[in-house]
């Protein structure tokens, strides 16, 4: 096999697998932001302050 084969079959592989991984980003894109709004809220719900399941601008309608 020729350099030039040998160049072009490693442009390809290298090309491919860029676009295997940029096809695994994008399909793991949606699992990545679900889980890091969980975080926040569990961490919220867990670190909130005792008062705000208070409606307080109920209060003063």
């Amino acid at each position: 096999m020729s350099n030039t084969a040998r160049m072009v079959m490693k442009i390809i592989g290298a090309s491919l697998a860029l676009a295997a991984f940029v096809c695994l980003l994008i399909g793991g894109w949606h699992d990545l932001s679900v889980g890091c709004c969980g975080m926040k809220k569990r961490l919220s719900r867990r670190f909130g302050s005792e008062y705000e399941d208070y409606a307080d601008d109920e209060l003063y309608e």
